[in-house]
């Protein structure tokens, strides 16, 4: 396999979960390619440098292999080399830490009868 769509690759290797995903990204400007902005169906080679914006974090990867199918995330790594900047993998960290969003956490279950009244208590 020579070439391939620049959407069809970021989902093979996981980056999206979903091909439209991936596309939606390239059409809003989420992808770049050696600095400039893709289409979802230009082809891409390997040995090309992707910038990839995605809500959970920035990545920067260098294409290794080319693949046109999704396989388990093992062997989807052997694709590309993660070539991102420590400064941006810090930067995501600290701002996934700091984000809250407002929900109890999960299997806590509901406050008690005791519980309870110790709140409306606070709540003077």
């Amino acid at each position: 396999m020579e070439k391939l769509r620049i959407d069809k690759y970021l989902w093979a290797i996981r980056i999206f979960k979903t091909r439209t995903q991936a596309a939606a990204a390239c059409d809003g400007g989420k992808v770049k390619s050696n600095g400039a902005p893709v289409k979802a169906s230009r082809h891409i080679i390997t040995g090309e440098q992707l910038e990839i914006k995605t809500p959970a974090r920035k990545w920067v990867i260098q294409v290794t292999g080319l693949l046109d199918h999704r396989v388990q995330y093992q062997e989807a790594v052997q694709y590309y080399a993660d070539i991102t900047p420590e400064e941006d993998l810090q930067y995501n960290k600290r701002q996934a830490a700091s984000f809250y969003t407002g929900k109890r956490q999960s299997k806590i279950g509901r406050p008690t009868k005791k519980q309870r009244r110790d709140l409306d208590n606070l709540n003077l």
